[in-house]
């Protein structure tokens, strides 16, 4: 409660959001689904498809993955994601994934399930609660339509994802424009307006949309 009540204080917080289309997500996702959830007894969620799509764009927009010292902004050379990981109601943590941009989906979701896994048994040690650069907060499997996260001190920016639901989304083609049923989902970026402006938080946002719409998802697994 300190901690998030010391950011709030300590950071010029900002907040924009944007919708992605997961068609192409979910296009790799529903075709590995039961081989996945066979052999490692999980299921494949959004989660790792976001976040290697977020360390992509991480590579493009390095300032959202830095820190606030007195005048300067420290940007990191690594990407640390830190997940935030419910407690069964009984509080929240945030173990990190370190180097996050060196890992395919495959990594990330068996690492993410890992650690949610030893934080919910209680056997997380100190070091997996430290040195985050960026996080990941994932209330989408609650249902959740838009989340406003706090930001972790003493990174600048955190992304939400929140649910993932068919919509009828506007298709534009040189033929005309028709109505397509799409799996589309919100994602927020809360941000320090000491490090970073909008417009560089919105191009970072953009090209994240991007990379999740467009990307060939099913190589991350050949």
């Amino acid at each position: 409660a300190e901690h998030m009540v010391r950011s709030r204080a300590t950071s010029a917080h900002v907040l924009q959001t944007i919708d992605a289309d997961f068609s192409a997500v979910d296009e790799a996702r529903l075709a590995l689904r039961e081989g996945w959830k066979k052999e490692k007894g999980y299921s494949l969620t959004y989660l790792p498809f976001v976040a290697r799509a977020l360390c992509r764009a991480i590579a493009e927009f390095p300032k959202v993955n830095a820190t606030v010292e007195r005048d300067a902004l420290l940007v990191h050379n690594d990407i640390n994601l830190a997940i935030a990981v419910d407690l069964d109601f009984a509080g929240l943590v945030a173990p990190v994934v370190r180097n996050a941009a060196n890992l395919k989906v495959p990594e990330l979701a068996e690492r993410f399930n890992d650690l949610v896994t030893q934080a919910k048994s209680k056997r997380l040690n100190p070091d997996d609660l430290q040195g985050g650069t960026y996080t990941l907060s994932n209330p989408g499997p609650f249902g959740t339509l838009f989340t406003a996260p706090i930001i972790n001190q003493p990174q600048v920016g955190i992304l939400s994802i929140d649910a993932v639901r068919k919509r009828p989304v506007v298709i534009e083609a040189e033929s005309g424009d028709t109505i397509e049923i799409r799996p589309v989902g919100l994602l927020a970026h809360s941000f320090d307006h000491r490090a970073i402006d909008g417009a560089y938080s919105a191009a970072f946002l953009n090209k994240l949309k991007s990379l999740i719409e467009s990307s060939d998802w099913q190589q991350e697994f050949a």
